[in-house]
């Protein structure tokens, strides 16, 4: 898939109670550690979070 930037996934939300950005996706062992030392380049489950595709559709 390429190298990807969390910050751009929709699945990449800031929690309040946690006072962090996290996954929302069940990341198992693996994917966690890759997840966390910031080496999650190909993650499967990367969607960009296009706040203005809803616009384009309606248009």
């Amino acid at each position: 898939m390429g190298k990807v930037n969390c910050e751009n996934c929709c699945h990449y939300i800031y929690d309040e109670e946690m006072d962090c950005y996290t996954c929302l996706m069940n990341l198992d062992q693996d994917e966690m550690a890759r997840f966390i030392q910031g080496a999650f380049d190909d993650c499967p489950y990367f969607r960009l979070d296009d706040e203005y595709g809803l616009v384009r559709k309606q248009n």
